[in-house]
């Protein structure tokens, strides 16, 4: 497996596949191609079908500018390889075209020219929950003692960037107010639900307290503020939220939460490499889903549960999210997709007490889940995976 690094990306949302993916593709074609006077570029599927919600056309004009960029939306044409395609033309003075490139936005913000994914450094031996279980178990070792171990101790230098970039997103989101970019219209709520939550005590403020810091990296998000990929841009705000409210709420150190976060990477780059944590390729379940195993597993870390309770409350995490389609609202990441990080991080919450209050011994372990999740995404029509087409957005375009 690659390093956790790629599953936490620090950039402008509102969207890793959707916008952070075709931003790099077009500086690395553009930086290419320096005597291109023009670049045109086609988006087929999802890209095309979501893209401008998602601010795709301003991340290629950014990323091309100051040549001008041509571009196609062909959502009606899905490539085999990956719904999330794209193709880049480098074009003369005179028209003719320089230089060409197919690649695909695979989810979390990477690129793959054959829609696979394949790690581009092998980083961990083990890709099975199963074998690392047991290697720490025999070892003695936490999973964010695993991490440490194949990343070296500069990781947790990099997850201290990571925890204060999630912190600053939640800052900023509980003091911005206003409407969300977009034709919907949407008011922020983050700073509305965290003063609310002020008049309530014990565990009905922190669960208000949950909603307004998951609220307010999600709107910060949407509105292509800086975040961090957890897994995705889309899911972004379920992770903060979570470490967030268990460090104010129980004092917990700086070092405990770099650790937990190290825990939540592992999950999730399992995940990744094992199923998809792509919208487009598997609905809502592999972002959500994934955020909130994450999430759920990180928790106990901080509480002192065993590697078992972690992957149980990981287990957990995608489980009751199995099936869950993507169906934004105008493809925009605003309806359901906020307040989806709201729940997932209120879920991974319930998740963490329950495998705590458990000796971590259950019956579908954690792999068996993350493969029915592949399975479901891919069982799931296409019209519920990220085309804006289906579900909630077909009945809101109505």
């Amino acid at each position: 497996m690659e390093s956790i690094k790629e599953i936490f990306k620090i950039g402008n949302g509102p969207s890793s596949s959707h916008t952070m993916a075709p931003r790099r593709a077009a500086l690395d074609f553009a930086i290419r191609n320096p005597l291109a006077e023009s670049f045109s570029v086609t988006l087929y599927g999802s890209l095309a079908a979501t893209g401008k919600g998602h601010f795709t056309d301003k991340a290629l004009y950014d990323a091309f500018s100051p040549r001008p960029v041509d571009i196609v939306w062909d959502s009606t044409t899905v490539l085999k390889q990956h719904p999330n395609g794209m193709e880049f033309r480098a074009l003369d003075g005179e028209g003719k075209i320089l230089d060409t490139w197919l690649t695909f936005s695979i989810g979390g913000g990477d690129l793959s020219d054959t829609g696979k994914r394949t790690s581009r450094k092998i980083v961990y031996p083990l890709n099975k929950m199963e074998d690392i279980l047991k290697y720490c178990q025999e070892k003695g070792l936490h999973f964010w003692e695993y991490v440490a171990m194949f990343e070296g101790q500069e990781i947790l230098d990099y997850l201290e960037v990571v925890w204060q970039t999630m912190k600053a997103a939640i800052l900023r989101g509980l003091e911005n107010e206003g409407v969300l970019p977009g034709p919907l219209h949407l008011a922020r709520r983050a700073a509305s639900y965290y003063i609310k939550g002020q008049g309530y005590r014990g565990s009905m403020q922190r669960r208000a307290m949950a909603f307004s810091y998951a609220l307010a990296v999600a709107e910060e998000n949407a509105s292509g503020s800086v975040i961090v990929t957890a897994p995705t841009c889309g899911s972004c705000g379920v992770l903060p939220s979570v470490l967030y409210l268990n460090q104010t709420s129980y004092n917990f150190s700086k070092k405990r939460i770099l650790r937990a976060l190290a825990t939540a990477g592992l999950i999730g780059t399992l995940i990744k490499s094992n199923a998809s944590i792509s919208g487009a390729e598997v609905g809502c379940q592999g972002e959500i889903g994934t955020a909130c195993s994450m999430s759920a597993a990180a928790a106990v870390q901080l509480f002192g549960g065993s590697i078992a309770q972690a992957e149980y409350a990981a287990s957990m995490g995608i489980e009751h999210f199995l099936g869950l389609t993507c169906d934004p609202v105008c493809g925009l990441v605003q309806i359901p997709c906020i307040e989806r990080n709201a729940f997932g991080a209120t879920r991974a919450i319930d998740a963490n007490m329950y495998a705590l209050l458990s000796d971590g011994t259950h019956r579908i372990s954690f792999d068996t889940v993350v493969e029915t999740m592949k399975r479901t995404g891919h069982d799931l029509p296409s019209l519920y995976k990220e085309t804006a087409e289906g579900g909630l957005a077909l009945v809101s375009n109505k």
